[in-house]
């Protein structure tokens, strides 16, 4: 299974940057290599200062080793080996126009001191964070993650959709990240659904994802945009870092692992502001956006 998961993100990975370096039509992907001392490695694709997008990373890896301390005392366990491998995306366009973009489908196997798999499960999911809110973009994408969820079982979208707004919560600022998507984790194998079965889904959701960003970033690039615009895009940004420096369980679990250190923060975007007690204008598209996000709501 893990190789076959490998094998898929490798293709996938190759299928996405392609994609977007077209839509971009300047910036390329740069391409870095690189091997984790205690065992695996990555392949990193960073996009930097195109047309479309002001910074991205498609970013796949597969480590494996004994599990650290700090990771052996979270999953209540004692010295276990492990492997992980996994794609994980996270795109900045530079208009406001356009959403900020997260995405990750992740393997994970546990093995004892015989070398067997004691434990494996998927987890993954896509979720969209809009600095501007057209809501016909929120219930495209939602539209797009609910048909690749009831091909494989009809309460997944709901399911998943509910773990990601919980997920996804700045609860220091009581309010979502973005406006959702799907979030799961620890998809084991049960008599309903075997470790093929949640390969099978945990790829429908996968290839679902340029069909579901895709549309929005064309319908959206070419929009004006004035210099106030792009403030608070800067300033939502900003909650943005908060969340993955502080609740992100995929950037703790690689900080603890000894990851390396610039595939795990190219999460962040290049231009941040931090305004001081900073509201916006009642009755503005900006004071909309919070408003939505205040509260999850139901897309589709």
């Amino acid at each position: 299974m893990k190789d076959k998961f490998y094998t898929y993100i490798q293709n996938l990975q190759d299928s996405i940057t392609s994609t977007l370096e077209t839509i971009d039509g300047k910036a390329k992907f740069r391409q870095d290599l690189w091997e984790r001392p205690e065992g695996g490695g990555g392949r990193t694709r960073v996009i930097e200062n195109g047309n479309v997008f002001e910074k991205g990373g498609v970013n796949i890896s597969a480590v494996h080793g004994k599990l650290p301390e700090s990771m052996q005392n979270y999953f209540g366990v004692k010295d276990a080996n492990f492997f992980a491998c996994g794609l994980s995306l996270v795109l900045h366009p530079k208009s406001p126009m356009v959403p900020t973009v997260h995405a990750n489908w992740r393997y994970f196997e546990m093995y004892n001191e015989q070398g067997e798999i004691v434990d494996q499960w998927f987890g993954g999911g896509q979720d969209l964070t809009p600095y501007y809110l057209f809501e016909e973009d929120a219930i495209h994408f939602h539209n797009t993650c609910k048909t690749a969820c009831d091909k494989h079982h009809p309460d997944f979208y709901q399911e998943y959709k509910t773990k990601c707004d919980k997920y996804f919560w700045n609860s220091h600022r009581n309010e979502a990240r973005g406006v959702g998507g799907l979030f799961f984790d620890y998809c084991k194998a049960t008599e309903e659904m075997s470790m093929e079965n949640w390969y099978n889904f945990v790829t429908e959701v996968g290839n679902s994802f340029l069909e579901a960003y895709v549309p929005i970033v064309e319908k959206r690039k070419d929009l004006p945009y004035t210099e106030a615009n792009r403030t608070w895009q800067e300033i939502r940004r900003g909650r943005y870092v908060e969340f993955n420096l502080v609740h992100d369980k995929g950037t703790l679990f690689g900080l603890r692992t000894n990851g390396r250190i610039e595939s795990i923060l190219m999460s962040l975007p290049p231009h941040v502001q931090w305004v001081y007690d900073h509201h916006p204008e009642e009755g503005s598209p900006e004071a909309a956006l919070l408003s939505v996000l205040k509260l999850p709501k139901a897309w589709v």
